[in-house]
């Protein structure tokens, strides 16, 4: 009886003690996070003891320069992977990003190549085909999909934010502070992206630059709307005077009703951008699914003529498929 008592007693504080363990790891975790999630990236280097030089060139190093030289769609494609590769706030550059997706495209596909021999498949047209559509689908196609993903959240962040910093910026214009000393209020304040984006344009300022100009910058970069209504509506008023606390009053009405508006547009249309989305992925998915864990299921018919204009025919059916649903979803309010 005795032994008993003794066991129950030792698995009774076994039982305490792990308890007590993980309250107090989730409890330092919590505490953890939202100090980080209140506190921007700007405020975390500066903190750090990075000098305030080094941190606008780390925070800015993937701006969009724009003005490429490449002709045509390619110029449009590249100018639009390097404003995805700024929003989603990616470590790499936009050179850095193509050489890893091509050099992931041609290692890919030689390695398709080098185990289809191993697995005594004939190498013919069908193949190297097949071994290119995978390639591509892995290297190149995985990696936009995940980087467009990111750069979305981030703008719709972005988009979130900026009613509540032009709030906080009205109230501080009310209560007697100059714009810079407000825009200063904001990147204290706010949280990433936006508290970092005002940082840049304060640290600019401090330097030296114009503060419509630093503004335009961020409008650029972003290729935000409500940003472009800001900065002119800023501009405007140094030129002509009038009392801007009211006119960014009612630009924030603005933005507000017009977020409100594309929300009931975005409801509406939810389930059309979601057939899209579905419509988009899936046959990527799908192939790449199958071709990793059954290839003999492409690579039995890859020697048949008829199999390879059907997966070229499908190819570009795919691909003009997909722009003609993303011009459909594409909605403007």
């Amino acid at each position: 009886m005795t032994t008993e008592i003794i066991r129950i007693f030792i698995l009774l504080a076994i039982f305490a003690g792990v308890f007590l363990v993980v309250q107090y790891g989730a409890a330092s975790y919590a505490k953890t996070h939202s100090h980080r999630g209140a506190v921007n990236k700007r405020l975390r280097m500066i903190s750090a003891g990075q000098d305030r030089e080094a941190v606008i060139g780390q925070l800015i190093k993937n701006r969009p320069k724009g003005g490429t030289e490449l002709p045509g769609f390619l110029g449009t494609w590249v100018d639009g992977l390097e404003r995805t590769i700024f929003a989603a706030n990616a470590p790499f550059r936009l050179g850095q990003f193509i050489l890893f997706m091509v050099l992931g495209t041609v290692g890919t596909f030689l390695i398709v190549i080098l185990a289809t021999a191993f697995f005594g498949t004939a190498l013919n047209v069908g193949v190297i085909l097949l071994a290119a559509a995978f390639s591509i689908a892995l290297a190149f196609g995985l990696p936009l999909l995940i980087l467009g993903r990111m750069a979305d959240m981030r703008r719709k962040r972005m988009e979130q934010q900026f009613p509540v910093a032009l709030d906080i910026f009205v109230r501080a214009l009310r209560s007697g502070h100059p714009i810079a000393s407000a825009i200063d209020l904001l990147t204290n304040e706010m949280e990433d992206p936006i508290g970092s984006e005002f940082g840049i344009i304060s640290d600019e300022v401090a330097y030296g630059a114009d503060l419509i100009g630093a503004l335009e910058h961020m409008a650029e970069r972003w290729e935000l709307d409500d940003m472009k209504m800001f900065v002119v509506s800023l501009s405007v008023q140094s030129q002509t005077g009038g009392n801007l606390a009211e006119i960014l009053d009612n630009i924030s009405k603005v933005i507000r009703d017009r977020q409100q508006m594309f929300l009931k547009v975005k409801a509406l249309s939810s389930e059309g951008r979601m057939t899209a989305w579905m419509l988009s992925v899936l046959p990527v998915f799908g192939f790449v699914s199958i071709f990793i864990s059954t290839p003999q299921y492409y690579l039995k018919s890859s020697g048949d003529p008829i199999f390879i204009y059907g997966a070229i025919s499908l190819l570009i059916m795919y691909v003009l498929g997909v722009y003609i649903i993303r011009r459909l979803v594409d909605l403007k309010v």
